[in-house]
């Protein structure tokens, strides 16, 4: 059929989860829940590193953004797929589609250079503690935040200009739930070759790169770490880490999982439910993580709590 008689798409259909939708209540229920509890956790955490003495310190400043790239990734996603679930599918234009696009790809992965970032502190506190105030003074975590925000803005805005260069006829039907290249390139009527080249090298520098770092500095943590004398002072050490290492595992984790697991495009439900991991699971788990993990959080909660219960009797 010539290019000239074919219609050119405006809007997508997203499908969705078409599998639960027996089911759709308990579904839009469940992942409601979610959303609010990601939303409240990371926002606890947020208030509490701003506001509590004891937690004006690097480590916890770095958390206080992760929890924010949490909310934010959450939330460019969440309410388009309860929308979806609700309705049993859902539209959205196709300059809608692109924008969300380009905010869950910042949003997703700047994560992995917050928690490189994470890596690097922990690094210094342990392996250069002499010189881990000098190095990580409040200006330089002031500065490290805001290369990685500028750093993955202007890295996804290359993404972003290759996809809106895609062309889109007559098929408009997305079987997924979030505007993810994926579907993009399989729905496209263009040549999608310079799109998959930069969204490998994107995944190459802002993904695998800080993944690798982070390896590095906890292999010279651990050799670091074996170093020390008394066993206390190793325990100590290794407790540092615990909360970060946990985040770091589950967080790549979902993502090995989702890109790298043998997928096949007919079982996209798969693909789907996969995707849930990282956009769910992850900023899920990580103000559980620091709430049960981390003595410094659990210690500021009681705090709130003991000034909270003081303010009701006074009243």
């Amino acid at each position: 059929m010539c290019k000239e008689n074919r219609t050119k798409v405006t809007e997508f259909h997203f499908l969705g989860f078409r599998n639960l939708y027996n089911f759709r209540t308990l579904f839009f229920i469940v992942i409601l829940v979610i959303y609010i509890v990601i939303v409240v956790g990371n926002l606890l955490i947020i208030l509490l590193v701003s506001f509590i003495d004891h937690l004006q310190i690097p480590m916890f400043y770095f958390l206080k953004h992760l929890a924010v790239a949490d909310i934010l990734l959450t939330t460019t996603v969440v309410p388009f797929m309860l929308d979806i679930i609700l309705k049993e599918g859902a539209v959205i234009s196709v300059i809608g589609c692109l924008i969300q696009f380009y905010f869950y790809g910042i949003f997703l992965i700047i994560e992995c250079s917050l928690l490189a970032v994470m890596s690097y502190d922990r690094y210094l506190a342990i392996c250069n503690p002499l010189h881990y105030a000098l190095l990580m003074s409040p200006k330089r975590c002031v500065q490290l935040v805001f290369v990685s925000w500028s750093l993955v803005i202007t890295i996804e805005l290359s993404d972003i200009v290759s996809v809106s260069q895609l062309e889109f006829f007559d098929r408009n039907t997305v079987d997924n739930f979030v505007c993810d290249v994926g579907p993009l390139v399989e729905l496209s009527s263009s040549d999608s070759s310079v799109v998959l080249i930069v969204d490998f090298t994107i995944s190459i520098v802002i993904v695998l790169c800080p993944f690798a770092f982070i390896i590095i500095t906890y292999i010279c943590i651990f050799i670091t770490t074996l170093k020390i004398s008394s066993s206390t002072g190793r325990k100590k050490a290794f407790s540092t880490c615990s909360s970060h290492l946990t985040t770091v595992c589950t967080y790549y984790g979902t993502l090995i999982t989702v890109y790298m697991a043998p997928s096949d495009n007919s079982h996209s439900d798969v693909n789907m439910y996969r995707s849930l991991l990282y956009i769910l699971v992850t900023p899920f788990m990580n103000p559980i993580i620091y709430s049960l993990r981390n003595p410094e959080i659990k210690r500021a909660i009681k705090k709130v709590v003991k000034r909270t219960r003081k303010i009701g009797r006074g009243q």
